[in-house]
């Protein structure tokens, strides 16, 4: 822990909170602090993060974003962004802050887009008051108190009631890391009220040689009847790191389904939190980590089950290259009034070379007694039956190699409902494989 350099964070977190005037937003920030300060950063000796120690990025200089607007050129903007950007509701994330200049979306009465500090100054006060940082009640680690420690120009979503957003809501993360190590904290808190619907989609790129870590929590507030489609999409460069919590409360009876895609980065843990917390809940959880080099996912899943009548099915799938690392840790949690829910989780991983790891954990607290819960894991190579049937057939080992994978991935990949996300995703699983048309 010594080498970690606190008193430099200290000192950036003072210049950040002296250039703000006092609101409770600054308030909040203070609070987050002062948990960092008291818990520190987590390391291997920490359950949860045993298999990823993130303190080693924190033995350098960060440079840390303050107020004020950053620039960074058009080309660059379209660089980062998936194809197809231009048909969705485009927020651009610069440095973890949003930037509305370089944004470009659809004013409609579907929903309103503004910084959270916009939202708690005028007519979305009680909102945020009620649902903002909620997470931290489930995440109680250091990191998640330095993002709301540094949050800066966070952003508030809300659909409003009976809408259905035409366009999909794009958050394209861009870093720029050309000069400094920079560390960005992206905050977001999305409300979607009753009967709406939205499809909100992530992706991050990081723009110079110079490290990034990206420390990002979005908390998502899902009332009665409404349906939310979640896209994170991680494609970005071996210097990129991340860790990412989504926090969904479902608050009113509804569907929500996930898709987390992680194929290039440096380091990256991703936290998706599903807290049911009324009868007759759904959720959807899928994940694909398609890795190689020395890239680092870490997937950690929690379904809190805490009324009755509750559905959940969740699958994630690794695929695991030369000296690559994915990590699997999903909890179901069924508290003692969740009667009659039914909970599946499942995690099948591939491991293509002898240099690759895989770490994973399945785990169920189950705490009442009329309930369907199953979870399971598997390891294992690829199927040389399977291989074996495709080359009788002339097919060349390296194709049928191919083919097996991609029907692997095949199974998360189907669940991304908006076509171009998923013929982008499609594109860049084909060039992994060398597949061609």
């Amino acid at each position: 822990m010594n080498t970690i350099k606190t008193e430099y964070l200290e000192e950036r977190f003072n210049e950040l909170l002296s250039a703000q005037p006092e609101s409770k937003l600054k308030s909040w920030q203070k609070e987050g602090f002062q948990t960092f300060t008291k818990v520190g950063l987590p390391t291997l000796k920490n359950e949860e993060w045993k298999y990823t120690g993130i303190s080693r990025l924190f033995t350098r200089d960060f440079s840390i974003p303050s107020k004020g607007t950053e620039s960074i050129s058009r080309e660059i903007v379209e660089k980062a962004a998936m194809p197809g950007a231009s048909a969705m509701n485009h927020l651009v994330f610069l440095n973890g802050k949003l930037n509305l200049e370089l944004s470009t979306f659809k004013k409609s009465d579907d929903f309103e887009i503004c910084t959270l500090e916009e939202a708690y100054n005028g007519r979305y006060k009680d909102d945020v008051e009620a649902y903002f940082n909620k997470s931290s009640l489930v995440t109680k680690d250091g990191i998640h108190a330095l993002n709301v420690s540094f949050m800066n120009d966070s952003v508030f979503i809300k659909v409003n009631k009976g809408h259905e957003v035409s366009m999909p809501v794009y958050f394209n993360h861009i870093f720029d890391a050309t000069h400094n190590h920079l560390l960005a904290s992206p905050r977001s808190l999305v409300i979607v009220e009753e009967a709406a619907k939205v499809e909100i989609i992530e992706s991050y790129y990081t723009h110079g040689s110079m490290d990034s870590f990206s420390n990002e929590v979005v908390e998502i507030i899902a009332k009665e009847n409404c349906q939310i489609e979640a896209y994170k999409i991680q494609n970005d460069t071996p210097n990129g790191n991340h860790v990412g919590t989504t926090h969904i409360r479902q608050i009113g009876k509804c569907l929500v389904n996930t898709v987390t895609i992680s194929l290039n980065g440096g380091m990256i843990r991703n936290n998706t939190d599903i807290i049911m917390e009324k009868d007759a809940n759904e959720a959807h959880m899928y994940g694909l980590y398609f890795l190689k080099g020395h890239t680092h996912v870490d997937n950690h899943t929690l379904v809190d089950n805490t009324k009755p009548l509750c559905f959940s099915n969740e699958l994630y799938k690794g695929i695991i290259d030369d000296y690559a690392t994915g990590v699997f840790s999903g909890k179901i949690i069924v508290r003692p009034d969740a009667q009659k829910i039914n909970a599946y989780q499942s995690n099948k991983n591939i491991l293509l070379s002898p240099t690759g790891t895989i770490n994973t954990k399945p785990q169920l607290e189950i705490y009442a007694d009329d309930v369907k819960c199953s979870h399971g894991c598997t390891v294992g190579r690829l199927d040389e039956e399977a291989l074996y049937y495709l080359r009788a057939r002339g097919i060349n080992k390296d194709l049928a190699k191919s083919m097996l994978l991609k029907a692997f991935a095949d199974d998360i990949v189907m669940h991304i409902k908006i076509e171009a996300v998923k013929e982008y995703v499609e594109s860049l699983i084909a060039e992994r494989l060398q597949l061609h048309d």
